[in-house]
């Protein structure tokens, strides 16, 4: 027995040790840093909120249906060959027309008047701490060569889980980023992955940080955050507001419908250009992301202009099939007048032109 009790606690020992120090977890905000959050609205019993009521069933008939759900088929659950892409040319930022460029999921590239900005930018190959034998990018290569990749202005991360922010493609970019801009909390992952603090600007909902003639607004999300067992709501979770000059961008992250796309339109819209999620959804998580008639609500909500869906077509994250987001979201605009662009990836959209990808090309796949 007593060897019985040995094992078992080094056993729970050596498991601490490892979700506590495996690079790719990150490293959570420590107790010094969370007493400066003590001063948001947001923080409450050592954890992050959401205004409304959240909650994910964790019940066991709940557990035991999604781990039935693993285990079946679900059909048309990944496209059967590699989408098509348009081959990205870090060479066209140097136009100083406004454009957006999507890489699939929710990675994003602006060019704000010669300014780059790179949103959640997850170039891994899988949204998993271990990329070896997580769930796999639909498409094998980015439309451009990593490699290639010029120096970045601007970083933005709407929280920190594993298909937003990724440590291989931190290690990647720490280098060449001159400013990251991250919900609170956000920024003890990356300076534990080496990124200079200097660098970083961490933000509460509705603070907002100017940066090279680009105003950054943070605003509510319903979500969650966490990377390993031990730190849940340990940081904060953002949309965001984007201004340059007359042009304003709205991006979702990660959210279920509430009334804080209305709030946020009553605040800073209308919106010349939304970035919206629509895809991972599923009854049992409801509160925390949006089915796709929900993203045209929201859209609505934020008086937007043009619509560009996302959180969808680079990995399988929930059990509906892989174009059932863009099918649902392409229907409910349609139904209530919503512009909709619906770029391949690496194609650029120009705001404010009337001219922007239409194609419904996940057909052809």
């Amino acid at each position: 027995m007593k060897k019985l009790l040995l094992g078992a606690a080094t056993f729970a020992t050596a498991s601490t040790l490892f979700l506590q120090h495996y690079p790719a977890f990150g490293k959570a905000p420590n107790a010094k840093r969370k007493l400066l959050f003590n001063a948001s609205p947001n923080f409450e019993k050592n954890k992050f909120m959401n205004f409304s009521e959240t909650t994910m069933s964790n019940d066991l008939q709940t557990m035991g249906s999604i781990i039935r759900d693993y285990a079946k088929k679900i059909p048309d659950s990944m496209p059967t060959r590699s989408l098509p892409t348009e081959q990205f040319q870090w060479n066209n930022l140097l136009d100083s027309q406004t454009s957006v460029t999507w890489f699939g999921h929710s990675t994003v590239l602006l060019n704000l008047h010669g300014k780059t900005v790179f949103i959640d930018p997850m170039l891994g190959s899988s949204p998993s701490p271990f990329p070896q034998i997580g769930m796999k990018r639909y498409s094998e290569n980015l439309p451009f060569d990593i490699k290639e990749i010029p120096s970045i202005d601007i970083v933005l991360y709407s929280h920190d889980h594993y298909d937003h922010l990724d440590y291989e493609s931190v290690n990647l970019l720490k280098h060449k980023v001159g400013q990251f801009i991250v919900p609170l909390g956000v920024g003890s992952r990356l300076e534990g992955w080496g990124v200079a603090p200097e660098k970083i600007k961490e933000l509460d909902w509705w603070d907002t940080f100017d940066h090279l003639d680009i105003q950054f607004t943070s605003t509510p999300a319903r979500h969650f955050s966490g990377r390993s067992l031990f730190d849940h709501n340990s940081t904060l979770w953002s949309s965001w507001v984007i201004k340059s000059g007359e042009t304003n961008i709205f991006y979702s992250g990660d959210s279920g419908y509430d009334t804080h796309f209305k709030e946020i339109g009553e605040k800073y819209g209308p919106f010349d250009f939304t970035m919206m999620e629509c895809g991972q959804y599923d009854n049992r998580w409801k509160n925390i992301h949006m089915k796709p008639e929900e993203t045209v609500q929201a859209h609505l909500d934020l008086k937007g202009k043009l619509m560009m869906p996302i959180h969808w077509s680079a990995f399988t994250l929930a059990f509906h099939a892989w174009t059932d987001p863009i099918e649902r979201v392409t229907k409910a605009a349609k139904e209530h007048g919503v512009a909709l662009t619906t770029p391949i990836i690496g194609q650029s959209v120009f705001i404010g032109s009337e001219d922007y990808p239409v194609e419904e090309w996940w057909k052809s796949v």
